[in-house]
Parts: structure tokens; sequence; C-alpha cells
């Protein structure tokens, strides 16, 4: 039968939708409450919806009783500090589950491509059923900082990179791309997350607002790409070993057992 999927997502994995005018709203995600969620790079996050209604970020599946991300139990809390943010992840109409608001540490684009990662999203959604995506909303202005696309981890060849000016907005499939953020700042950076089902709430919504799914990449020295590509092969070797090393440890003690 298949997933239903947002045809706008279908060729490239993303779209990018009207800018917001952030200046217009209050810095909420200043007043909420954080978790200290790690999440590729030094990341803390401010859950608005979580599976039960708590403070805390865990997926829906690991929890009792385990279930897809869909259905999140908005945090009475956090939305009477934040009804802005919650406004705006309630906007499209589509299911919402997680949604929460992430605060990262600079990170440069070497680390980046270390973190890159691929997100569990629709682990329990039933065949048939809406495809769960991410909305990223750019909440600070990281005018140097962009987020980092990938069909591949390992392989920059189509790697896009989008700008991350306050109110931007993206809408990621992010159980197919592969992704993370370079945050060339000195203060951390806010985007509020949020996992939607799709279907045709969430296509209207991405017309609504102009969603395209190719935008020129921001330009980046090819000396800063090529020192990235490097750091990354350089701590991909580095875990290999440690978990190479720690493996013939266990092989070792089970031998003198």
């Amino acid at each position: 039968m298949g997933y239903i999927k947002s045809a706008a997502l279908e060729e490239t994995g993303y779209v990018v939708l009207d800018s917001y005018n952030q200046e217009l709203d209050p810095k909420e995600w200043l007043d909420i409450e954080y978790n200290d969620w790690k999440s590729s790079g030094d990341t803390r996050f401010a859950p608005l919806a979580s599976a039960f209604g708590e403070i805390e970020c865990n997926g829906f599946w690991n929890h009792k009783p385990p279930r897809t991300d869909k259905d999140g139990v908005w945090i009475d809390s956090q939305v009477a500090k934040a009804p802005n943010l919650t406004r705006r992840a309630q906007e499209p109409g589509a299911n919402v589950g997680r949604c929460r608001v992430i605060e990262l540490q600079p990170t440069p684009y070497g680390e980046c491509l270390y973190n890159l990662h691929q997100d569990d999203n629709n682990r329990l959604n039933p065949d048939g059923t809406g495809w769960v995506v991410r909305g990223f909303f750019n909440l600070t202005d990281d005018t140097d900082s962009y987020f980092v696309l990938r069909e591949n981890r390992t392989d920059p060849r189509g790697e896009v990179r989008i700008a991350l000016p306050a109110g931007a907005q993206l809408i990621i499939d992010t159980q197919r791309l592969w992704h993370a953020a370079t945050h060339n700042g000195t203060d951390p950076r806010y985007c509020l997350i949020t996992s939607w089902t799709s279907g045709p709430e969430l296509d209207a919504y991405i017309e609504k607002y102009n969603g395209v799914n190719t935008v020129e990449s921001v330009a980046v020295d090819q000396a800063v790409l090529d020192a990235g590509y490097a750091e990354q092969a350089r701590k991909d070797a580095a875990r290999a070993a440690y978990y190479a090393a720690k493996g013939q440890a266990a092989v070792q003690a089970m031998s003198e057992a």
C-alpha cells in the first residue's frame, strides 16, 4: 500500500517556505524549560509536546505503550510560556507528534558533517497512513550558519546548504536525508522542530507558503569544505577504532572467563 507522502518533498526531500517575520514575536524560547538532551552536537531541548505531556524528549516508541511519532500531548506549562510557538506548530492543521525547541551551541562545518544523521520518525507507523516529516523554524538570526542536507552521509556530491537567518522555514523528510546544522555564531542557535504527519493539510500549508524544493546552496570556501571532509573522516575513523578495541576487549574477557 505504501505511506501517504507529500509530492512537494518527493524530488529533493525538502521544501523551503516563505520567510517568517520573526521580529514580530517575543523571544519565547528563552522562557521555556529545557531538558539536557544530546542530539547531533552540544544541544538542549525544550519540549512543547511530548508522548504524555511531560518535559522529556524520548521517542514515542520508548514509552508504554510504544507508538509512532504522532498524537503528541501539549505540555501546559510550556504552552503557557510559548503561545506563539505553539500556534505556529499547530497552524498547518496536520497531526503533531513531538514538538520542541533546540538550543545548539556553535558547531563548525567538520563537526556538523560528523553529526549528520537520519531521524527514526516512522518507527511503528502503520502502512497506509501519513509519513512523518519535520518542520524547522529558525528563531535566532544565524546569518553565518546553514543547514546541511545529504542523500549519503559521507558523499558531498549533491550536498545542499540552506541559510538560517531568523524566520527561515524548512520542511524536511529527515528519515530520508542526512542532516545537521553548521552554526558559526558565538551565541546558541534556537530552532522550533515539529513532527508533522504528511497529508492534505500539510500539502495545503506548503502551497500556502510557496514551498520550493530547490534553493541555491550557501557558498562556502573550498578550503573550509575540504577541512570539513577531513575532520569527518578523522572522527569516523576514531569512532570505528574505539568500538573495534572495545569489541576485542570483550572477546578477550570472554576467553579468559
